[in-house]
């Protein structure tokens, strides 16, 4: 099915097929299970089941990083786990934060007091977004300086290492707007939704879909400022395993809001990349001047459906021209195929129906020889 949702686009069918092959460990190389000690693979059985998308970007990393960044995602995602949670009291809760360093060392130490939660308002967003990505973004910048992979100026400028996570905490709570609300937590900045509707409940109104459309662009392009920060902070970047772990969810929140942006269906259902185009990210984004190109290609994709009438409109104008201004190139990645649309489609099906056939055969072939073994 992946295959044939790629069929109109060349690249991204040409990067399933080598990632089907391996061709994506070339870029994030598969980590060897039976090296690691029981109490590290405890941790990356907790990382998988707490963030599949964070557990296979890690592995682009160097081994002994690899480790340190798993433990320290964990640790700061239980912090954010206990920090959501409504219905813990603030007297109750800030003790707990304090002494969570002291938690790490009590084995059966567990909290088991949260109730069902509640529906709350978030009022402090840029701080909210700070604390639980921003941080991140700072503390991983300093291991990596610490580590001597990377320049002490990586660790040293917290202005660009908290745009890293902002830009990504941002991209997720817009995307995730329905899926937020069905579960009743509410993280879309009050200060900027009641500009439009009395509660953020009320997007998901057919009657109030155009509001609710503004206001998303409204909140897009309130993140495309921290762009101008990623580009710095990944320029400054020298190792390459670092480079790859920190580029991959960078541009895969980009094309993310590219997706997001003036689409009604944020306020419907799901809107996520394409298998093909995430794949195509990932073996793509391996260096400046490719993430710069990926770069340019979804803010031209932006600008281009910008509508005159949005009140974010001026805005969003003026920042894509200030990313355009940090050496993008003006040009789109570089296609694998020249020729006439027909007939690539129709080699590309007559690949894809190949190959789902070698592998049932492959399959067929390897039940029977368990049999026979059997």
């Amino acid at each position: 099915m992946e295959f044939v949702k790629c069929l109109g686009h060349p690249e991204e069918f040409y990067n399933l097929l080598r990632f089907r092959m391996g061709g994506l460990h070339k870029v994030i190389p598969k980590m060897d299970q039976d090296s690691l000690s029981s109490s590290l693979k405890t941790c990356y059985k907790y990382l998988h089941q707490t963030s599949r998308s964070f557990a296979a970007v890690i592995q682009a990393l160097d081994e002994e990083m690899r480790h340190a960044v798993c433990i320290f995602y964990l640790v700061l995602r239980a912090l954010d786990t206990l920090e959501d949670d409504m219905t813990i009291s603030v007297e109750k809760k800030v003790p707990l934060l304090h002494n969570f360093h002291s938690y790490l060392y009590e084995p059966d130490w567990r909290f088991m007091e949260s109730k069902e939660k509640d529906r709350q308002v978030l009022e402090d967003f840029p701080t909210y977004c700070h604390y639980v990505a921003g941080l991140v973004g700072i503390g991983l910048s300093r291991l990596f300086s610490a580590s001597e992979l990377e320049d002490p100026l990586v660790g040293e400028d917290t202005a660009c290492a908290n745009s890293m996570g902002l830009f990504l905490q941002k991209t997720n709570i817009i995307r995730d707007y329905l899926e937020d609300q069905q579960e009743g937590r509410e993280f879309w900045p009050q200060e900027v939704w009641s500009k439009y509707v009395k509660k953020l409940g009320d997007f998901a109104k057919p009657e109030n879909i155009d509001l609710a459309v503004q206001c998303l662009n409204e909140l897009i392009t309130n993140a495309l400022h921290h762009i101008p920060d990623v580009i710095t902070y990944l320029s400054r970047l020298r190792n390459q395993s670092v480079f790859n772990f920190c580029a991959i969810p960078q541009v895969m929140a980009i094309a993310t809001l590219a997706a997001c942006y003036n689409n009604q269906q944020v306020f419907k259902g799901v809107v996520k990349i394409r298998k093909g185009q995430a794949v195509t990210l990932m073996m793509n984004a391996t260096n400046m001047p490719a993430v710069k190109a990926i770069i340019y290609q979804y803010m031209e994709e932006i600008y281009h459906r910008i509508p005159n009438s949005d009140s974010s409109s001026s805005k969003t104008r003026q920042i894509i021209s200030t990313i355009r201004t940090q050496n993008l190139p003006s040009c789109q990645l570089i296609s694998r195929s020249h020729y006439s649309p027909i007939y690539l489609s129709f080699v590309m099906l007559l690949a894809a129906l190949s190959w789902q056939y070698l592998s049932t055969l492959s399959q067929v072939t390897e039940d029977y020889v368990q049999t026979g073994e059997h």
